[in-house]
């Protein structure tokens, strides 16, 4: 078994066994034929990996890593807002006729800022600050912006990353860690997605700026499970697991806004069936 799985498990049935429901209330998701999406929520879950120990990929049922790399990159490599930048087709739901998701996500990671070392996005300044001030404790990115909501398509969910560097002992490098703070989760059909994808992000920052990779620490407000995916996750956490695979990105790459999907290398990557036509709630 993997920590991924383990974690996610323990989680899971904690949010069904203890979580409360949304049944009866005013919420906003609906599914596909107009009903309202009800949840069983848990509020202020936190987890914890070790990505210096194994890559935290589930094996319950896989992950689409490649998938999951290519939107962060979308996000915070092309800063791009428009779906047509984009090579999978989960955004479609939420995007105008152009493609644009409208001020979330890469249109805010690509607003730039005044400093006192001159104009950066937060992209290239918390580049620039592990590289130049990594014992900052200021190191962080936000795209909650109250100012552009209105134009968001949907108010971002993973909406902050903090970074913060160690010394380790024994280590002749400095060690990155990351925080990813999250007012929404959807347990089922985006937990371990987004696990993946700032394990990913966090792996690529530390190789650019020639550091060890160190934890990611995964805070979510409101961890939930939808009403119609209760008897998918009860089926999925009773399954078989395997050992976590091997994830390394190509040691080559020095840039970060070099990195392309195909310097994503994923190795013995065992895992139960992939379930099938998930309902996502809009």
């Amino acid at each position: 078994m993997s920590l991924a799985d383990n974690i996610f498990i323990d989680m899971c049935q904690d949010i069904i066994d203890n979580g409360v429901s949304t049944e009866g209330e005013k919420v906003r998701p609906k599914w596909e034929d107009g009903t309202s999406a009800y949840t069983v929520k848990r509020f202020g879950v936190v987890n914890r990996y070790d990505l210096a120990k194994e890559f935290p990929a589930l094996t319950l049922r896989k992950t689409a890593l490649k998938s999951a790399m290519d939107e962060i990159l979308w996000i915070w490599q092309k800063k791009s807002n428009n779906i047509h930048d984009l090579n999978s087709h989960i955004w479609d739901s939420w995007a105008d006729e152009n493609g644009s998701i409208g001020k979330a996500y890469g249109y805010q990671m690509g607003v730039k800022h005044q400093y006192k070392e001159g104009m950066m996005d937060q992209v290239d300044r918390v580049l620039y600050d592990l590289k130049n001030n990594p014992y900052s404790r200021r190191i962080m990115t936000n795209i909650y912006n109250h100012h552009d909501l209105s134009e968001m398509a949907l108010y971002p969910c993973a909406y902050s990353m903090t970074f913060n560097v160690t010394k380790e002992k024994d280590s002749d490098r400095l060690t990155l860690n990351a925080v990813l703070n999250q007012r929404s989760n959807d347990v089922l059909a985006a937990n371990n997605w987004n696990v993946a994808q700032y394990s990913l992000l966090t792996m690529m920052f530390a190789q650019v700026c020639d550091m060890n990779v160190g934890q990611l620490l995964h805070v979510i407000a409101d961890a939930h499970i939808y009403d119609r995916h209760i008897p998918l996750v009860q089926e999925m956490i009773r399954r078989e697991t395997y050992p976590a695979p091997k994830v390394t990105l190509n040691p080559e790459i020095k840039d970060f806004y070099a990195f392309t999907v195909d310097d994503l290398m994923v190795e013995n990557y065992q895992t139960g069936p992939q379930i099938k036509g998930i309902p996502i709630a809009i």
